[in-house]
C-alpha cells in the first residue's frame, strides 16, 4: 500500500485533534463523568482486587470499594462545611474589618491623589451595583449548574461500578483494536499508564493531606484565623498546575483580610504558603510521583487552560493525567512520536539546527535524551 505524503498525514493528525476537541465540547456532560470515573476506578482497582482475593463476590467487592470512596469524600465535604460555617459566624467581624480596610485605603488615596472621599464612594457604589447585577445573572444559571453537578456526582459511582465490572471486556476490546504483532506494545502501554495514573492520583491525595496539615499547623501556630480553611482551599486548588496556586494565594489573602485589620497576617500567610509550596515542588512531590513521565511546563499550562475551556473545572483537574497517558501512547508510536516529544520535558543537550542526530525520530535517540534529563525511559525492549 502506497504511503500518504507527509503533508496529508500531518493534516489528518491536526484534523483529528480538532475533531476530538469538538466532540469533548459537544459531549462533555457524558465524557467528563466517564473520564473521571476511569481515573478513579484505576485508583480503586487495588482495593477491589484485595476484596476479590478475600473471596468476596465481585459485585460486593466493587460496592465496598465505592462505599469507602464515598466515606472519604463525605468526610472532606463535612470538613469544608464546618469550616465555612465558622467563617459565616464571623460575618459581623468581617464587615467591621472590611470597613476598616476601606477607610485606610480611602485615606491613603486622599493623601496621594486628588480623588475625594465622595468620588471614591460614588465609584464604590457604582461598581457594587454592577457586581450585584452580575451576581444576579450568575444566580439565574445557578440552578442549572447545581442540577448538572448533582447529575455528574450521581453518574460517577455508576460509571465506576460498570468500569470495574466490565474491565476485562474493555481490555479485550482494546487488544482486538490492534494487530497481534502489536499486542506486546499495547500491554506495555496499558500497564505503564495504570502505574502512572495510580501514582499520580495517589500522590495528589497524599499531597493534599500533608499540605493541609503542614500549612494549617503553621498558620494556626502563627495565630491566623481560619487557618485550616485557608490550608484546605489552597491544597485543593494547588492540584490545578500553576493556575491553582495563584488563585489559592488570592483566596488566602482575602480570607485573612476579612478576619484581621492588620497587615502582618497577610505577609505571614503569603510567606508560609511560599515556604510550603517550595517544599512541595522541590522535595516532597518529586519523591511521591517520581520521574517516570515528565510533562513540560508549557504544555502543562496550555493543557490546563485548554481542559478548562473544553470541559470546565473537571477538565482542568484531569488535564495532566490525560496528557501523561497520551505521552505514553505517543512515545510507542513511530508515526506519533513527535507529539510525545512536544508534550515531554526531554530537552536535547544540543540544538537540532547544529546536530543532525537531534532531528532523528528513532527510539534510541529519544531514550538517550531521556537519560540525559534523568527521566526513566518510557519504552522497554
Amino acid at each position: 500500500m502506497r504511503e500518504l505524503p507527509i503533508t496529508v498525514r500531518r493534516s489528518i493528525e491536526l484534523l483529528g485533534l480538532v475533531l476530538i476537541a469538538y466532540i469533548i465540547v459537544l459531549g462533555q456532560g457524558i465524557i467528563m463523568p466517564i473520564a473521571m470515573a476511569f481515573f478513579i476506578s484505576i485508583v480503586l482497582l487495588p482495593v477491589f482486587q484485595f476484596f476479590v482475593r478475600k473471596r468476596f463476590p465481585e459485585a460486593l467487592a466493587i460496592f465496598i470499594s465505592i462505599l469507602l470512596l464515598a466515606i472519604v469524600v463525605g468526610s472532606i465535604v463535612w470538613f469544608f462545611s464546618s469550616q465555612i460555617s465558622a467563617l459565616v459566624s464571623d460575618f459581623p467581624l468581617i464587615k467591621k474589618n472590611i470597613t476598616s480596610h476601606l477607610n485606610s485605603l480611602s485615606a491613603w488615596i486622599n493623601n496621594k491623589t486628588d480623588f475625594s472621599t465622595k468620588e471614591q464612594l460614588n465609584l464604590i457604589n457604582d461598581q457594587s451595583n454592577k457586581l450585584l447585577n452580575y451576581a444576579s445573572g450568575m444566580l439565574t444559571g445557578a440552578a442549572g449548574s447545581v442540577s448538572s453537578t448533582l447529575v455528574f456526582l450521581g453518574l460517577l459511582p455508576i460509571y465506576i461500578y460498570l468500569l470495574l465490572y466490565y474491565k476485562n471486556l474493555l481490555l479485550r476490546f482494546i487488544f482486538m483494536w490492534f494487530p497481534d504483532e502489536s499486542h506486546d506494545k499495547v500491554r506495555e502501554a496499558i500497564l505503564e499508564s495504570k502505574v502512572i495514573i495510580k501514582s499520580y492520583l495517589i500522590g495528589l491525595l497524599i499531597q493534599v493531606t500533608y499540605m493541609t496539615i503542614l500549612l494549617g499547623t503553621i498558620l494556626t501556630l502563627i495565630g491566623i484565623k481560619h487557618a485550616l480553611l485557608i490550608a484546605v482551599i489552597f491544597a485543593f486548588l494547588n492540584l490545578i498546575p500553576y493556575v491553582g496556586a495563584l488563585i489559592g494565594n488570592i483566596i488566602g489573602v482575602l480570607i485573612t483580610l476579612t478576619s484581621s485589620d492588620q497587615l502582618w497576617p497577610i505577609l505571614a500567610v503569603l510567606g508560609t504558603i511560599a515556604f510550603v509550596q517550595f517544599l512541595d515542588n522541590n522535595i516532597l512531590m518529586p519523591r511521591i510521583v517520581g520521574s517516570k513521565v515528565k510533562i513540560n511546563a508549557l504544555m502543562t499550562i496550555i493543557g490546563v487552560f485548554l481542559g478548562g475551556s473544553l470541559a470546565g473545572i473537571s477538565g482542568m483537574f484531569l488535564s495532566l493525567p490525560i496528557i501523561a497517558v497520551l505521552k505514553i501512547v505517543f512515545d510507542r508510536s513511530s508515526m506519533l512520536r513527535q507529539w510525545g516529544v512536544l508534550l515531554g520535558d526531554e530537552r536535547p543537550t544540543e540544538s537540532p539546527m547544529a546536530s543532525p542526530a537531534m532531528r532523528s525520530n528513532s527510539q534510541e535517540v529519544q531514550e538517550e535524551i531521556q537519560r540525559n534529563n534523568d527521566i526513566e525511559p518510557t519504552h522497554r525492549k
